[in-house]
């Protein structure tokens, strides 16, 4: 069934198909697609542009599991959803392609970015987040509704450790060690002038680390804990770099009053300072 973009009102199917012109779609039909790990590796290695990593990781097909879970999500959707198409797909990085502060967080939500087909949008988490990007001057809007809504960020870049939404919000380890390449290609392409890796919760400190040690950078021993508000030095090939944790902005976070918006916004108010040294 074809159904309209929310604010275009050009009509696609769910899943999208690549290069059937989705606001924001970087693959086209001849975008090389990785089906196993090894032709993820591979891929990702030989990226040479954002443009060409964006576009792979956008029709990645390597976990089953996940590829069947975000499928059958976009295919049921949420009610309030129903008269739209779903992305369906991998939601590649998004923001600048030279930040100088990088968030990393889990994975898409299964009617967040497996919807919008942007990382991190449509959902509450994200009206979140990017509401605290916009206070703090790092977006130049607080909504972040569909891919077409002229969202920009400011010397900012996000992007997920895990590209697909997962069944309970729990990829596999397999599945982590399997996306992996993917971040590491990210950091290769676009970290060299980042100062500060903002991570979103436990898993997303875990997978900062793992990517710094898997690039060529050091971590400290014992490795520094997550907590929110908690800063550790990271030595890579380029220089210093600051991690800094976060609470993730999960509605299990922000209705208890674990994280605030006042919170959140003096994490990246800090990362500001910080990329500024």
């Amino acid at each position: 069934m074809m159904l309209p973009h929310p604010r275009t009102g050009e009509l696609f199917p769910t899943p999208v198909r690549p290069g059937t012109g989705w606001p924001g779609d970087p693959a086209t039909r001849r975008t090389a697609v990785a089906s196993t790990a090894a032709e993820v590796t591979a891929l990702a290695a030989a990226a040479k542009t954002l443009k060409q990593l964006d576009a792979g990781v956008s029709v990645c097909r390597a976990c089953p599991r996940l590829v069947e879970w975000r499928e059958d999500a976009a295919a049921v959707k949420r009610k309030s959803y129903a008269d739209q198409p779903y992305w369906g797909r991998p939601a590649p990085g998004f923001g600048e392609a030279r930040p100088k502060i990088m968030i990393v967080g889990l994975a898409p939500a299964a009617h967040g970015a497996n919807r919008t087909g942007r990382v991190f949008t449509g959902d509450r988490s994200g009206d979140f987040l990017f509401g605290s990007l916009h206070r703090t001057g790092l977006a130049n809007q607080a909504t972040c509704t569909d891919s077409a809504d002229g969202l920009q960020l400011n010397g900012v870049r996000v992007a997920a450790a895990v590209r697909c939404a997962p069944p309970d919000n729990a990829p596999l380890p397999a599945e982590r060690t399997t996306c992996a390449p993917w971040l590491d290609a990210e950091w290769r392409l676009t970290g060299a002038d980042v100062r500060v890796i903002v991570a979103l919760g436990g898993f997303a400190w875990q997978s900062a680390l793992a990517l710094i040690r898997r690039t060529g950078g050091t971590v400290a021993k014992p490795a520094p804990k997550f907590g929110h508000g908690v800063t550790a030095p990271l030595g890579t090939p380029g220089g210093e770099v600051t991690l800094l944790g976060c609470f993730h902005p999960s509605q299990q976070n922000t209705f208890t009053g674990r994280l605030t918006p006042a919170m959140m916004d003096d994490v990246f108010t800090t990362a500001i300072a910080i990329s500024r040294e």
